[in-house]
């Protein structure tokens, strides 16, 4: 869909290998399954460093090496002059290269002016971040929290909070508003004495090896080296003191990741840690005591444990990595400016060892994994969790709002026999009493003939228009059979069978609002494709029979 839909001008190869050989080194990925079978006009790039043998990069059609090295191209120079590596191999690269080039504004003189309009691109970010957001739990509608509230910040992610990823994730902002400010612009009484000890606990630990911020080696433009800083213990008196000169608690829980930052089942990761669960054991025990309501803001880029500790607070507002605009952008939702509509992406669940690819990743051996085999075959994700029962902590497509919606009268069109097209149609309704926005959710259940599928597969989703008490709005999704259809291995083919198919339509992966079916009479192959890439290594597959 990447390449087809949206015709990008570069993809970059990957480091890893498929069946033993490099990504950058693969005529099939690259020449035949990325050109031939996906129709793809641009050029190829290796991921920085990537590979291992210049020569056969340009043989498998990876036409730019980076960030490259003169041995490298004296490698190249002298297969032409050995015979190992004809010519016109370089010369179709270089044509890929420069046929994009030509195209760029750079090589058509374009006169950019340096002077973007900086701040209406961070209201962009502040918008994006907000809409993002994901509501995971909000008991007795703790959250949206009035102006006039007076709050307690916990948490040292509250002033070191998190923009984006490492590496390449990370950009280089002007800055980042953090949580702290943020609520502060808003115009919420923040509890100075508790911030002002995070502050001071923070600054003097930055100047303290090993958490002083160094420069990456890789240069500025992959980011700032930051080590952990452990969470700062809070003395009994500070929650004390906090929770009766404030009405709400707030406790900010931050992760990073993103490359060369794998993520890790450990305390302080996926797990929380035992100064961050027991912060939120007092803290919340504090506030309830004195009738006072507390919630969890995730500064996270990734799933983490949420089973052991959810059910002590009251919200728990998932803000993930929010950008410069992220201190704003959370204050946006938490004082109902914004109600948040975003969905889960990912399934987060109870323990990571329910996870399917939990028993074959990282690999082996342990102690430097070479090698992974995805046993887990057609079954990632929530497609795992549904088609096996097990019972995640969020689902997938999962997402709560301030207000409420129903999902009714859905419907198939084309008196339920398919012929190629297919669409489908449900009525969205604000039953709550403030405006929102829903995600409308199609998930398609196929027959089992000769091949497996899944339970559930999301198939289309829409998100409505700001509906207001009581509007409704009829959403309509087109699918064809390509959407429909399944790999056949055999066939090498998308073929989509015959047999009952329903549609289920919903808030996420497990609550369905509707259903639907239709037939299809015959069996269809829908796209043929190279029959390439065949594991080389038999391996037992996870089944559902």
């Amino acid at each position: 869909m990447a390449v087809k839909e949206s015709r990008p001008w570069a993809v970059m190869s990957s480091y890893n290998k498929i069946n033993g050989t490099y990504t950058s080194e693969s005529t099939d990925l690259l020449t035949t399954v990325l050109r031939k079978d996906w129709g793809y006009k641009g050029f190829v790039m290796t991921d920085w460093f990537a590979g291992k043998d210049p020569v056969e990069q340009m043989k498998a059609g990876n036409d730019l090496i980076m960030p490259g090295s003169s041995k490298k191209s004296y490698l190249i120079k002298l297969a032409v002059e050995g015979g190992r590596l004809e010519e016109k191999i370089l010369d179709r690269n270089i044509k890929n290269i420069l046929q994009i080039v030509v195209q760029t504004p750079e090589f058509k003189k374009y006169q950019n002016s340096d002077q973007p309009d900086l701040k209406a691109h961070a209201m962009v970010a502040r918008k994006a971040a907000a809409d993002g957001m994901i509501l995971l739990k909000n008991k007795e509608r703790a959250l949206p929290i009035n102006k006039n509230k007076k709050i307690a910040l916990f948490g040292n992610t509250q002033i070191e909070t998190i923009k984006g990823g490492t590496g390449s994730g990370d950009v280089n902002a002007a800055y980042t508003l953090s949580i702290a400010e943020g609520l502060k612009e808003a115009g919420y009484q923040i509890n100075q004495e508790l911030l002002s000890k995070y502050k001071t606990y923070i600054d003097t630990l930055r100047l303290q090896e090993p958490y002083k911020i160094k420069p990456n080696p890789w240069g500025e433009d992959f980011g700032k080296l930051v080590p952990v800083i452990p969470e700062k213990p809070l003395q009994g008196n500070d929650i004390t003191s906090a929770s009766k000169e404030t009405d709400f608690g707030i406790i900010v829980i931050g992760r990073n990741s993103g490359e060369a930052e794998d993520r890790k089942v450990v305390k302080g990761d996926y797990l929380l840690s035992d100064a961050e669960q027991d912060m939120i054991s007092r803290v919340t025990t504090e506030y309830h005591n004195q009738g006072k309501k507390v919630a969890v803001i995730l500064n996270i880029g990734g799933p983490i444990e949420v089973a052991s500790w959810r059910n002590q607070v009251d919200s728990i507002l998932l803000a993930w990595l929010p950008g410069q605009e992220a201190g704003n952008a959370v204050a946006d939702v938490v004082s109902g400016k914004v109600n948040p509509s975003g969905k889960l992406t990912t399934t987060f669940p109870v323990k990571y060892s329910d996870v399917p690819s939990a028993a074959n990743f990282p690999g082996t051996p342990a102690a430097n994994p070479a090698k992974v085999i995805y046993q887990e075959d057609i079954y990632v994700g929530y497609r795992y969790f549904t088609t096996f029962g097990v019972k995640p902590a969020y689902e997938f497509g999962y997402g709560l709002s301030y207000t409420d919606f129903d999902i009714r009268d859905v419907e198939v069109n084309k008196g339920k026999k398919f012929k190629g097209k297919l669409t489908i149609s449900a009525i969205v309704e604000n039953t709550g009493s403030i405006p929102g926005r829903e995600v409308v959710q199609v998930y398609v259940s196929s027959p089992d003939g000769k091949l497996e599928k899944p339970a559930v597969e999301l198939r289309a989703f829409a998100k409505t228009k700001v509906l207001k008490p009581n509007q409704r709005q009829l959403l309509h999704f087109n699918l064809n059979a390509k959407d429909l259809a399944s790999f056949d291995e055999e066939k090498s083919a998308w073929v989509l069978e015959k047999g009952t198919y329903t549609v289920k339509v919903g808030a996420s992966s497990e609550n369905i609002k509707g259903s639907a079916t239709f037939t299809v009479d015959h069996d269809m192959i829908v796209q043929k494709v190279s029959d390439v890439l065949k594991s080389k290594v038999g391996f037992k597959r996870l089944t559902k029979q």
